[in-house]
């Protein structure tokens, strides 16, 4: 223990304090204080304790102390053996530091004044750190937010989209699982992206063979059923903050037991809702702190006007690409296919006026093959006219792709007709004849002049002279034919 005198050891006093000021990272900090306040008072053991249950020894038996409960121990200690003080940061008590005599006896009014310094410094100290640890935490915040804009605007697909906002906000937050939740057509809101830690997200142990699939597949699908006591703010727009997933009785979702703490944030720009971010940590984990919620809140703020954005690229990308494309097929119908027509009307004419027979013929064949190309090049037209993806997987689907690609070429909307289970009964060697007949027939009607209207009809419940089931195509177009408007029907059939 330090003499009783008035005058502290300023040598010793000054020491402590650089050393609690020189570390801007917060443990380190407090691990500063603690040792100072050993060395300056010469105490046995010293324990810091602050808030969520943390502690920090030095000296003989600060281990155990610590462990068994470090203000018990001192009130053990009792009197004069013992000392305590707290740790103020703005006016605010932060932890207590609590010393245990030494073999010197009791502590001295001049141990209790230096503590009292080093107390007033350390708050200071902590204060300081405390700022440089929000600083830093902002600055993570704003890197994961540019990184996750930069991912997003060069070209990700959606679901790629969303697992880079769901991974990149797991790992800023510290949480066991980042996922992503967007609204059903019910009225809930389920996951449709999940990224989890090496430990599987809160998964069991006799789960864990390969964690973080398990437990991204574990989560994918699962959804907050309406009626849900945060649906409504989490439809809203409103973020939600959980201090228990497993006993808050707001959450209702099966895999609620494994998680503790949780942020469910709104993913949000320009008054849309895009869906909610949630990030909870495992059970027994630190709440998030104030600070915590608001930079996740930011940044979910800014994934989402970076997923609107990303969308918007998107969309300018494909209709660059119909634009193309359209171009494209007004270059071939425009240039090639009444190229092609006119060398098949000059032909024509010579097969007319051609007297020999062998002549005849090969101007014969020489008109189909010209027909033939320019079938095939109507075709590619009408295939250059379809959005390049979600293609129709069903027969009634094709069908009305097909007249709908055709109508441009047509300048009319053909009207589309289906009688029976279509997309049941017809099946794939029959959709396939089917389709090309109609592209043949809708090729054919282009050729014609003055339509004015085209009619597909498809029955799938109609009988063939064999007796067996079977679905009729009938294309029916208005148009001219050698300049007389009677009108053409085309008839086919195919077994089912």
């Amino acid at each position: 223990m330090t003499d009783d005198v008035t005058t502290p050891p300023l040598p010793l006093l000054l020491d402590a304090v650089l050393s609690v000021g020189t570390e801007l990272e917060l443990h380190a900090t407090l691990q500063h204080i603690v040792t100072s306040a050993v060395r300056l008072t010469e105490a046995r053991w010293g324990v810091l304790e602050v808030g969520a249950g943390e502690v920090f020894t030095a000296g003989d038996g600060g281990d155990s102390a610590g462990v068994g409960g470090a203000a018990g121990a001192v009130r053990q200690a009792g009197g004069a053996g013992s000392l305590s003080v707290p740790i103020l940061v703005r006016d605010e008590e932060f932890g207590t530091l609590h010393l245990a005599a030494g073999s010197a006896g009791a502590f001295s009014d001049s141990d209790r004044g230096l503590l009292r310094i080093l107390a007033g410094q350390a708050g200071i100290a902590v204060g300081n750190a405390r700022l440089y640890e929000t600083a830093r935490q902002r600055e993570r915040w704003i890197e994961g937010a540019a990184a996750v804009t930069t991912a997003l605007l060069t070209g990700e697909a959606a679901a790629d989209a969303l697992m880079t906002v769901a991974q990149q906000a797991r790992l800023l937050a510290g949480a066991a699982a980042g996922v992503v939740l967007q609204p059903t057509p019910a009225g809930g809101m389920t996951i449709v992206a999940a990224a989890t830690d090496a430990a599987g997200g809160g998964l069991p142990p006799e789960r864990r063979r390969h964690p973080a699939a398990a437990a991204q597949n574990d989560l994918i699908g699962t959804t907050i059923e309406p009626g849900s006591a945060v649906l409504e703010q989490l439809l809203g727009g409103e973020p939600v903050f959980i201090e228990d997933s497993a006993t808050d009785p707001r959450m209702t979702t099966h895999v609620r037991s494994r998680f503790g703490p949780s942020m469910m944030l709104p993913l949000q720009a320009g008054g849309r809702l895009i869906g909610t971010l949630a990030l909870p940590r495992r059970r027994g984990d630190h709440p998030y702190t104030a600070v915590e919620r608001l930079l996740a809140t930011q940044f979910a703020s800014q994934a989402a006007l970076a997923l609107v954005l990303a969308d918007a690229q998107q969309s300018r990308q494909r209709l660059a690409v119909f634009e193309d494309r359209d171009r494209i097929a007004r270059d071939l119908h425009d240039l090639v296919v009444q190229r092609l027509f006119a060398t098949g009307m000059m032909l024509e004419s010579t097969r007319r006026r051609a007297g020999s027979a062998p002549v005849g013929t090969a101007l014969d064949q020489a008109v189909d093959e010209l027909e033939s190309t320019i079938q095939e090049v109507r075709t590619a037209i009408f295939a250059l006219q379809q959005p390049p993806a979600d293609a129709p997987t069903t027969f009634r689907g094709k069908v009305l792709k097909e007249t709908a690609g055709a109508a441009a070429v047509l300048g009319v909307q053909p009207s589309v007709h289906f009688s029976g289970a279509v997309d049941t009964r017809v099946t794939e060697p029959a959709a396939g004849r089917l389709l090309r007949a109609l592209r043949r027939a809708l090729a054919a009607a282009s050729r014609r002049l003055a339509v004015t209207r085209v009619d597909v009809v498809v029955d799938a419940g109609v009988g063939l002279p064999d007796g067996r089931s079977g679905v009729r195509l009938t294309v029916y177009d208005d148009g001219e034919t050698d300049g007389v408007s009677a009108g053409t029907t085309v008839t086919w059939q195919a077994p089912l």
